[in-house]
């Protein structure tokens, strides 16, 4: 089961009336229950604002991480089209028959790729990842047997390659796993709601009933589903989508 943060709008939603809330509890519980006395009005306004630059700072560290993960899986999708095209044509390298079988095997292990990167639910990932082991499997083998009928620097050439296709879709996957790590987001969580919480118990001309105390809940709903948008790798409208692979297959079937 996905966590949380694989549902970007669910985040955005649950965010701000989760924020909201807390600003009222500030306004309507603790505004009546403690009101800020005279001389406490003083350092209120101190921690206010330092507790709102460091929302903001984790902000902006989350979505740098989100940010950064995001370019990696683009680079690892361009890296994998790279290798594999790259193979297909060192497949010339292979005795005729062996050639035809190893660019058969990688155009259809390009398909799969294709699909994995479009996949949306753990089911159908899991399913398109056995295919994926069988289909490096089968690959492998091709090469492995012209590998040890001949073993010269081309037919080693190839087997290199070979490597390199396999290895390209490990970090592809590893990529996929490297996400904002729960624990930073807890911490984000919790300086959100304190900072809403404050927002409500200030007096700085603020009714309990208005409008504006919505103003922060809902800009940080709306930054944190930006960021768990950008950081789910499948669950997301912000997706990387197979440009290079699809390119590739494109190619391939040309004419």
């Amino acid at each position: 089961m996905g966590r949380i943060t694989d549902y970007p709008a669910l985040v955005g939603v649950f965010s701000f009336v989760a924020l909201s809330f807390s600003t009222w509890i500030g306004a309507t519980v603790f505004r009546k229950r403690w009101p800020l006395r005279q001389g406490s009005r003083e350092d209120f306004g101190v921690i206010l604002p330092a507790t709102l630059t460091l929302l903001g700072l984790l902000l902006g560290f989350s979505f740098s991480m989100a940010a950064n993960r995001y370019d990696q899986r683009k680079n690892f999708e361009e890296q994998e089209a790279n290798a594999i095209g790259t193979e297909y044509v060192r497949a010339d390298l292979l005795p005729p028959a062996d050639a035809a079988k190893v660019r058969e095997l990688l155009k259809n292990y390009l398909d799969q790729r294709i699909t994995a990167y479009l996949a949306h639910n753990d089911r159908e990932v899991r399913q398109i990842d056995e295919q994926v082991a069988q289909s490096q499997s089968a690959l492998w083998a091709a090469v492995l047997g012209p590998g040890r009928a001949q073993p010269t620097s081309t037919v080693a050439l190839v087997v290199t390659g070979m490597n390199e296709v396999i290895d390209a879709q490990g970090y592809a996957r590893a990529a996929l796993w490297n996400r904002i790590p729960t624990g930073a987001w807890a911490l984000l969580a919790v300086i959100a709601v304190l900072c809403s919480v404050l927002i409500g118990y200030s007096e700085h001309t603020i009714a309990p009933k208005s409008v504006l105390l919505l103003i922060l809940p809902f800009v940080v709903s709306v930054s944190l589903f930006l960021i768990a948008d950008i950081d789910t790798p499948r669950g997301g409208v912000i997706r990387v989508f197979p440009h290079d692979l699809t390119a590739l297959a494109e190619s391939l079937r040309a004419p």
